[in-house]
């Protein structure tokens, strides 16, 4: 049954809600646009120089990679189950999505521990950009994991909604980020 809360989410917005959703959705492609010119200038950098490419990828390690895709689907799956709980529940998926990106961040902090000891520096340019692309990206899952929490901590249903879509951008990103960084 909905509670009046929901009925008022699901309603008519107000002028200030509508703003507030326009500025999420930039706020949502311009960190889409600038992950895909990232992107792009990596897949061009592969493209151009095999043989940097083939010593980058010899130093990478898709397992983990793999593994930290599994930690952001299911990190994701709790901020949207976040939307979907009551209020009284909200705090429960809220910190586990927190927590699985914290997870991200240690598993890639590993890896990053791993290929530095096994000279991926010897690729140049691109390993630089690899750390570019790869970095921001960790960069997002910190923050946005700290706003979880946050969050968590003084729910409120609109903060819940804009976290939880800026989360799903973070996996997007890392969705694509992955095949192209480690399986090509």
């Amino acid at each position: 049954m909905a509670t009046i809360q929901d009925m008022r989410l699901a309603g008519d917005e107000t002028e200030s809600g509508s703003a507030d959703s326009l500025l999420l959705w930039i706020l949502v492609w311009s960190e889409l646009v600038a992950f895909g010119a990232l992107l792009i200038a990596f897949m061009v950098m592969t493209l151009r120089d095999g043989e940097a490419a083939a010593l980058l990828r010899s130093h990478l390690h898709p397992g983990l990679a793999a593994l930290n895709t599994t930690l952001l689907v299911v990190s994701g799956w709790h901020a949207a189950l976040a939307m979907r709980v009551g209020d009284g529940a909200v705090r429960r998926p809220l910190v586990l999505a927190a927590v699985f990106g914290l997870g991200f961040m240690a598993v890639k902090l590993v890896e990053y521990a791993i290929e530095i000891r096994s000279g991926i520096g010897d690729a140049g340019a691109l390993a630089e950009l690899y750390f570019l692309v790869t970095g921001f990206h960790l960069l997002h899952v910190v923050f946005g994991a700290a706003i979880l929490l946050l969050v968590a901590w003084r729910p409120s249903r609109g903060n819940i909604v804009v976290i939880a879509t800026l989360w799903h951008a973070i996996d997007l990103v890392w969705l694509v980020m992955f095949p192209i960084v480690y399986l090509t």
